[in-house]
């Protein structure tokens, strides 16, 4: 499973990426998305809001099974992956072949900055995913 450093990861396969600008980008790992399968569908409807940390963001739909996804830190949702919103003709199978890149789901504005010490790094999270 590809596991890059330099991101922030969690139990329930999310990760984050910190920007010098207090924002982050998040998405779901690798191995999230290869146990998920075939992703059909990610749905946000909290764009504009401020989620607490592990409450829901969004949803993401597979062929087999539909999950939640958790917000890793507290924040405001300040923007969708337009390149993964079907509804705009895109395509959300870009979370399966570029998970890290292209397939990202949301950018927040961290509310929270001291959560972060709390996520896993590259090495732990491969350790809890081996």
């Amino acid at each position: 499973m590809n596991t890059p450093e330099g991101l922030k990861y969690t139990k329930e396969h999310e990760w984050v990426l910190v920007n010098d600008d207090n924002t982050a980008i998040i998405g779901i790992t690798d191995h999230a998305q290869s146990e998920l399968g075939e992703i059909v569908y990610v749905e946000v409807e909290t764009i504009g809001e401020t989620v607490e940390k592990d409450e829901v963001f969004g949803t993401i739909e597979a062929v087999k099974t539909t999950s939640d996804l958790f917000m890793p830190l507290t924040g405001e949702v300040l923007e969708f992956n337009a390149k993964i919103d079907e509804s705009e003709g895109d395509d959300p199978g870009l979370v399966n072949s570029s998970p890290y890149e292209d397939g990202w789901i949301i950018k927040i504005s961290i509310s929270d900055p001291s959560q972060l010490e709390a996520l896993l790094d590259a090495e732990g999270y491969a350790a809890l995913i081996s």
